[in-house]
């Protein structure tokens, strides 16, 4: 499941589109930086940017501070469900 979410739900900062949040805070959750011109995930020496994080409001800020909102978005994606 993945969704877009508006500018202000994060830290007020603009260029964040994160998942549908998990249910619960220990889900583990995928986050891709994201080219909005290419809607592609940004890579690294050829490796997609994926952190896995259990904190991603933190994960997001971190990958869009200093970056343009115009250009780049954060998506978040949780993985699985605990039990």
């Amino acid at each position: 499941m993945t969704a877009a979410v508006s500018p202000r739900t994060v830290y007020g900062q603009a260029g964040l589109a994160l998942t549908a949040m998990p249910r619960t805070p220990r889900a583990t959750c995928a986050v891709r930086l994201i080219d909005r011109r290419t809607g592609l995930t940004h890579r690294v020496n050829g490796s997609p940017l994926v952190i896995f994080t259990r904190n991603p409001a933190e994960a997001v800020a971190d990958l869009l501070e200093g970056r343009d909102a115009s250009v780049w978005e954060a998506r978040v994606e949780p993985i699985g469900e605990p039990s």
